[in-house]
C-alpha cells in the first residue's frame, strides 16, 4: 500500500478473464488497432472485421486471460451488438482524432446504446480511444475532458496510433486495469473524494489492522498491513517518508508517531486521484471485498464439509484469536465488556450480531456485562449451534488475515462421529448438548440459569423479552475443562427429531406439582428409553414441600427400575450461586455414555462404583450360585471314586475350595477402590506339591477364575 508494487491478485481476488469490446464509428481504426497489438506491425490489408482475440494470462500484466472483440456495423446487426455489450467486461469506444463526427458519435450514439444494454447502479467501464493520432498535430483531450467530467463510467482516454504503434499496448492495459481495479466504486470526481462505501470498507480494514486499538498504526501494524496486502516490508525510512507526506497535507493525520484514520483514508484518496487505484484494490481484496465493495460469500463462508452425526467447535488457535480480540477491547482491563466496548467491537460488523438474550445466555459480572469466560462461551455456543454464522462472524473481525490463514475454516474442529466415540469408549469432543425437558413452570429456566452461577433472586430480574432458551459455561471433569450447552425444550405431547439430538438429557420436574413427574416419565419411554442417550432426573424446587407425585411408581421406583441414577434434589433459591454438582454429573454422563450403571454414590464413574454395582448385580448372584452347584456335583464323585483313604483329604479340598470361590467376590471388593480388578495367586506350600489334591485344586482355581472374568465382562456388557 504505501510503497512498491501492488500485490499480484490471487485467484479468489481476481475475475476468471477480462473481455474487452471495439465500438465505433467505421473506418476509425478498431480492427487495425487489434491487428497491431497482435503483430506488433501495421496492417497493409484491414479485413471488415478482426476475429476474436485471445491473450494468455502469462503475457498480461495482471495475469488474468483478456479476450478482446471487434464489432463492425456492415457484418453485424444489432441484437449481434446488443449481445456483445452484454458479455462485455469493459467497452473500448473508439473514434479518430481527425474526425469531429466520429467524437460526436461518441455522447450522441454509443455511451446512450450502451447505457441502455446496462444497469444504473453497475455501469460498464469505458475506454475513450482517440486513434490516428499520427495524422494530427494536435490533442482531441480539450474536447474530450467535458465528456470525461459528464459521464462518470469513463475511466480514462487514451489518444493512440495503429500506424506506428504509438500507446497500442497502453490502451488494451488500461482496458484491463478498468475491470480489475475499477474507479467508480472508489472515487466520486465531481467532488473529489472517496465515496462512502469505499470509507466504510477502508475504516473497518484500518480498525482491524489496528490490533492495539489505539487509534493509531504504529510502525509495527503499518509493516504488518504492508506485508499481508504487499508481500513486503517497509524500510523505516520509507515509512517516515509516508508520515512526512501525510502531515504536510492534513493536521491530525499522524498522531504519537501512528498513522490515524484520517491519515489511513486520505493516503489512499491520494492513491486514486493520482492513477494508482490498484493499490486501494489490492488492499480491498486482500480483506475479502468484491468489485461492489461487498464482502464476497467465498471470503465470509469458506468451504467446510461437516459429516452427519459430527459437531463443531473451535480449536485452540481460534480460542487465542479471540482471546486477543476481547482484550483488545477490554480498555478499563476489567475483564468484562462493557456495552460501549461491544459497540466498539462490533464496528467492523455490517450489524450488531448479538441481542440482549446473550446476557441471560453466558455468563455476566454484577453489572450485567459479558464477562471474559462467557465471551468465549457465547462464541462456542454460536459454534456448535451454527458454525456458518460463526465463520461469517470470524470474517468480519479479519481472522484469516490476522493469524495469516487460508480461511476462517482454519479455525474450526470437526469432532468425529459419535459412533465412533461410543465405539471406542472415550471422546475427543469439548462441548456436550444437554436438553433440558420439562413441564412448564416447573423449573427448567431456573436450572439453565443456575448454570451460570445465578440465583433465584438474580433471575427474577431477567426481562421476559429477554429470557433466553439457552445456556452455556465451563464444567471441571476429572480435572478437564468441558463446555456444557443446556438447551431448554418447550413442552411437547411428541418431540422432533431436532429436540431428541443431544449428548445427555435432563428431565426436571417440580417437587411440590403432584402432575409434574407424569411428563417426564412419558417423555423418557417415547423417546429415550431405548436409545443410548443417559438421563438425569432432577427433582427441582426441593427447597419447597415435596408432595406425592401423580404416577403409579415413585420417580426413585422409576429410577431404579430403568437403571437410572436416582433423581437429583435441586434447588437456586440460595443466598450465594447455586450448586454445581448436577452439572458436572450430566457432563460427566456425557463424556462416558457407555458406563451407564446403577450407582452407590451416584458419580457412576469411580471403580468403587463400578464394582459394586457388578457385585450387587442379579447375573453374578446366579453365575455364583451355578458355580457352587457344579463344583459341590463334581468334588462328590471324584470323593465316592477315590474311596475311603482319600475322603478326609477331599473333604478338606472341598472346603477349601468352597472357601476360593467365596473369597474371590471379597478379593474383587476389597481391590476395586485401588485399581484393576486381580485375584491374588494362592500361596503354594511345598506339602501342597506333593499332595495328590494339587492339580485338583490346580484346575478348579483356574476354572472358577475364567468363569468368572469372563460372568464379569457381559454384565457389563449387558449393563452397557
Amino acid at each position: 500500500m504505501l510503497a512498491g508494487r501492488a500485490r499480484p491478485l490471487r485467484a479468489a481476488d481476481m475475475k476468471k478473464d477480462v473481455r474487452i469490446l471495439l465500438v465505433g464509428e467505421p473506418r476509425v481504426g478498431k480492427t487495425s488497432l487489434i491487428m497491431s497489438l497482435v503483430s506488433e506491425e501495421f496492417p497493409e490489408e484491414v479485413p471488415p472485421r478482426a476475429e476474436e482475440i485471445t491473450i494468455p494470462a502469462d503475457v498480461t500484466p495482471e495475469r488474468v486471460p483478456t479476450h478482446i472483440v471487434d464489432y463492425s456495423e456492415a457484418e453485424q446487426s444489432d441484437e449481434q451488438l446488443h449481445q456483445e455489450i452484454s458479455q462485455a467486461n469493459v467497452i473500448c469506444i473508439v473514434y479518430a482524432v481527425n474526425n469531429k463526427h466520429s467524437i460526436d458519435k461518441v455522447t450522441s450514439r454509443w455511451i446512450p446504446l450502451i447505457n441502455e444494454r446496462t444497469d444504473k447502479d453497475s455501469r460498464l467501464p469505458l475506454i475513450l480511444v482517440g486513434n490516428k493520432s499520427d495524422l494530427v498535430d494536435y490533442s482531441s483531450m480539450e474536447t474530450i475532458l467535458p465528456i470525461m467530467n459528464q459521464y462518470t463510467e469513463i475511466e480514462t482516454c487514451v489518444e493512440c496510433s495503429a500506424k506506428n504503434l504509438k500507446n497500442i499496448s497502453e490502451l488494451f492495459y488500461y482496458a484491463q486495469k478498468a475491470v480489475l481495479h475499477p474507479t467508480g466504486p472508489l472515487y466520486c470526481p465531481e467532488e473529489k473524494e472517496m465515496k462512502p462505501a469505499c470509507i466504510k470498507a477502508l475504516t473497518r480494514i484500518f480498525k482491524i489492522s489496528d490490533q492495539d486499538n489505539d487509534g493509531t498504526l504504529n510502525d509495527a501494524e503499518l509493516n504488518f498491513f504492508q506485508r499481508i496486502c504487499f508481500n513486503t516490508p517497509l524500510a523505516p525510512q520509507a515509512l517516515e517518508d509516508v508520515k512526512n507526506v501525510v502531515r504536510k497535507h492534513i493536521s491530525d493525520g499522524v498522531a504519537d508517531s501512528g498513522l490515524t484514520l484520517k491519515g489511513f483514508l486520505f493516503l489512499h484518496t491520494l492513491f486514486i486521484q493520482r492513477g494508482r487505484h490498484e493499490t486501494t484494490w489490492t488492499v480491498l481484496r486482500r480483506f475479502g471485498y468484491d468489485d461492489d465493495l461487498d464482502l464476497t460469500p467465498e471470503y465470509l463462508f469458506p468451504l467446510l464439509k461437516i459429516p452427519p452425526d459430527c459437531t463443531t467447535e473451535l480449536n485452540h488457535h481460534a480460542y487465542l484469536f479471540l482471546q486477543s480480540t476481547f482484550d483488545k477491547h477490554d480498555l478499563d482491563r476489567d475483564c468484562a465488556l462493557s456495552p460501549d466496548e461491544l459497540k466498539d467491537l462490533f464496528q467492523v460488523f455490517p450489524y450488531i450480531p448479538w441481542g440482549p438474550d446473550v446476557n441471560n445466555t453466558v455468563c455476566t459480572n454484577e453489572r450485567g456485562w459479558i464477562t471474559y469466560q462467557g465471551f468465549l462461551s457465547q462464541w462456542t455456543l454460536t459454534t456448535y449451534l451454527d458454525v456458518q454464522r460463526c465463520l461469517e462472524y470470524l470474517g468480519y473481525l479479519g481472522y484469516s488475515i490476522l493469524t495469516e490463514q487460508e480461511s476462517q475454516a482454519s479455525a474450526i474442529t470437526v469432532t468425529r462421529d459419535k459412533k465412533i466415540d461410543l465405539q471406542k469408549k472415550q471422546t475427543q469432543r469439548n462441548v456436550f448438548r444437554c436438553n433440558v425437558i420439562g413441564m412448564k413452570n416447573c423449573g427448567k429456566s431456573g436450572v439453565l440459569q443456575a448454570l451460570l452461577g445465578r440465583n433465584l433472586s438474580r433471575q427474577k430480574k431477567i426481562r421476559d423479552d429477554h429470557k433466553s432458551y439457552y445456556a452455556i459455561n465451563t464444567v471441571y471433569v476429572y480435572g478437564q475443562e468441558k463446555y456444557l450447552l443446556l438447551h431448554d425444550i418447550s413442552e411437547s405431547e411428541l418431540l422432533t427429531e431436532a429436540e431428541i439430538v443431544c449428548d445427555v438429557v435432563c428431565l426436571v420436574y417440580d417437587v411440590s406439582n403432584p402432575k409434574s413427574f407424569e411428563y417426564c416419565a412419558r417423555i423418557f419411554k417415547q423417546h429415550f428409553m431405548d436409545s443410548r442417550i443417559p438421563c438425569l432426573i432432577i427433582a427441582a424446587k426441593s427447597d419447597l414441600h415435596e408432595v406425592k407425585q401423580e404416577y403409579s411408581i415413585s420417580p426413585a421406583d422409576f429410577c431404579r427400575k430403568h437403571k437410572m441414577p436416582p433423581p437429583q434434589a435441586f434447588t437456586c433459591n440460595t443466598a450465594d450461586a447455586p450448586s454445581k454438582d448436577i452439572f458436572v454429573k450430566l457432563t460427566t454422563m456425557a463424556m462416558y455414555p457407555h458406563a451407564r450403571l446403577r450407582c452407590m454414590c451416584t458419580c457412576n464413574r469411580c471403580t468403587f462404583c463400578i464394582c459394586q454395582n457388578f457385585l450387587n448385580s442379579d447375573l453374578l448372584q446366579s453365575v455364583k450360585n451355578k458355580i457352587f452347584t457344579a463344583v459341590l456335583n463334581r468334588l462328590r464323585a471324584r470323593v465316592a471314586e477315590w474311596g475311603a483313604m482319600l475322603l478326609a483329604d477331599d473333604e478338606g479340598s472341598i472346603t477349601h475350595q468352597v472357601h476360593a470361590v467365596s473369597s474371590v467376590e471379597d478379593s474383587i471388593f476389597m481391590e476395586s477402590s485401588h485399581g484393576p480388578l486381580f485375584l491374588e495367586a494362592r500361596h503354594v506350600t511345598q506339602a501342597d506339591l506333593k499332595s495328590s489334591t494339587f492339580w485338583l485344586r490346580a484346575s478348579f482355581g483356574a476354572t472358577v477364575f475364567a468363569v468368572l472374568g469372563f460372568a464379569m465382562y457381559k454384565a457389563l456388557l449387558k449393563q452397557r
